[in-house]
């Protein structure tokens, strides 16, 4: 059985960004890059199930600049066989990426393709639900625990998933689309030996234009500021004091 995930590079979660001052985007130059935080527990997840059993081979996928190589060989050396990056200088929405992942399907025919529920950058939320509707596959997201069994010559995937009003257990028949969240796993550290073996991990450059995905943008970002700064607190001293100021400033009638 072959696990595809999907991983994103993205401004790594310490960075506090700031929005150009033209309003255009985020500025994101000179900027500490990093593996998706979910895409890292779906990278781990993945590696958990090979070193069970029954996973012949984890394959790492990205899509974006040539600078991704980097997230790749990150997560070669958190234990993925090898690695395959579509090459594209074009912002790429959820859509393209889902168009990019589906294509790639077709080529390496997983059993299983992992994804994070989220990327902590754009926090869309819809590239595992698009492409498990574009390959017609079940999918199982937001997922807590998965268990891999086979019955009858055929296998299938448990999962518990976190929703709303609290646990769900489903069970999905593979080939299927499963979403990580953050109760997955921990993913385990890197060590020097294996990113120096990941070093030597075949990588695979494709661009958009050879698996025949238009991956031209249909949105178009009109603003991005930053929230507005928190007003300073006041100090009351007493109940009636509080409600006598949430009255006179409006907060309630």
């Amino acid at each position: 059985m072959k696990i595809l995930v999907a991983v994103k590079r993205a401004v790594d979660y310490n960075v506090r960004v700031r929005a150009k001052a033209d309003g255009s985007g985020v500025d994101v130059h000179n900027a500490r890059m990093s593996m998706n935080p979910f895409d890292e527990i779906a990278v781990e997840e993945a590696v958990r199930l090979k070193e069970s059993g029954g996973v012949s081979e984890v394959v790492v996928f990205s899509a974006g600049v040539l600078a991704c190589q980097e997230t790749l060989r990150t997560a070669m050396a958190l234990g993925a066989d090898r690695a395959i990056l579509v090459e594209s200088e074009i912002e790429l929405e959820p859509l393209a990426v889902a168009k990019l992942l589906k294509a790639v399907c077709e080529k390496e025919r997983p059993e299983i393709v992992l994804c994070g529920k989220q990327a902590i950058d754009d926090d869309a939320n819809q590239t595992g639900q698009m492409l498990a509707a574009l390959l017609n596959w079940p999918q199982a997201t937001f997922a807590s625990k998965v268990t891999v069994t086979e019955a009858g010559g055929r296998r299938q995937a448990t999962v518990i998933r976190e929703i709303d009003g609290g646990i769900e257990t489903i069970e999905v028949a593979l080939p299927a689309v499963i979403t990580a969240d953050l109760r997955l796993n921990e993913p385990r550290y890197v060590t020097l030996p294996n990113i120096i073996k990941a070093k030597k991990k075949p990588l695979e450059i494709l661009t958009p234009m050879s698996l025949g995905v238009n991956v031209l943008p249909r949105l178009k970002t009109l603003y991005v500021s930053e929230p507005p700064k928190r007003a300073t607190g006041i100090r009351v001293g007493s109940v009636s004091e509080l409600v006598s100021y949430l009255k006179t400033s409006g907060v309630i009638a």
